[in-house]
């Protein structure tokens, strides 16, 4: 199904900035203008995006405690009062490591039209940025808070042949990388940090560095965690990094 005036009616998941509100793709922009109806994981945040593009529609919040009841409601208007509907999560695309599946899920289940407008991804961001090889690569979502389930998520990311890349919360980034510096002191990471956004930061090193440095300097903000492969690509020697001023 392509995006065209006038819409037809279905979903549309809509990717969002991942920080910077003039990342909004020109496509997202006039699908937004168009819909009928705005579902989104918090209204007020998707307000103020709407606001800076002086778009005024119908908001109606669909976040991972309502996900199961808002999709059916949603499946229905569209089937029933043939509208379209558009799905904008916080920060990126709908779906992943966010709501979103279930509700794309329903639609393949039910036969109800959708498309996937792409954009901003902290994901392939953070991998790009990171500057420690993309391909192949692996996302994990958020570690898991439990240490030991921890450990292991870790331990699997070190013992891969793809740069593995993680979301983590400032609060548990500094335990994080002080585990990392236990279990391979010199692998290879990055920490990407509030992406697009005024203070963005990437940051590489051999994880016990990086764990000096932010044991030095609390991180802030949005984090993703890029960790090397077991086996650098060939162009990548560690001993070349740039190294990262305090």
């Amino acid at each position: 199904m392509q995006v065209s005036a006038p819409l037809p009616p279905g979903l549309y998941l809509v990717a969002g900035p991942i920080g910077n509100l003039a990342d909004l793709t020109l496509r997202a922009l006039d699908c937004l203008r168009e819909v009928d109806l705005i579902a989104c994981e918090d209204t007020r945040h998707t307000q103020r995006l709407l606001a800076r593009y002086e778009i005024r529609k119908p908001l109606l919040s669909l976040h991972e405690h309502n996900e199961a009841r808002r999709s059916e409601e949603i499946i229905a208007r569209i089937r029933d009062e043939g509208i379209r509907v558009a799905y904008l999560t916080d920060a990126g695309m709908p779906a992943i490591s966010d709501p979103g599946e279930r509700l794309i899920h329903r639609c393949i289940e039910h036969g109800i039209p959708y498309d996937v407008l792409p954009g901003p991804s902290a994901v392939v961001t953070a991998l790009a940025g990171a500057g420690l090889g993309a391909t192949p690569f692996s996302f994990r979502g958020f570690l898991p808070v439990k240490q030991g389930q921890r450990t292991r998520e870790l331990q699997t990311a070190l013992e891969s042949e793809s740069t593995t890349v993680f979301f983590e919360s400032p609060h548990r980034i500094l335990g994080t990388l002080q585990l990392l510096a236990t279990l391979a002191p010199s692998r290879l990471v990055a920490v990407a940090r509030e992406l697009t956004k005024l203070h963005q930061e990437y940051r590489r090193g051999p994880a016990a560095d990086l764990a000096a440095h932010y044991q030095a300097h609390p991180a802030k903000g949005e984090i993703c965690l890029v960790i090397a492969p077991v086996q650098l690509p060939r162009w990548l020697k560690p001993g070349e990094l740039p190294v990262d001023p305090d």
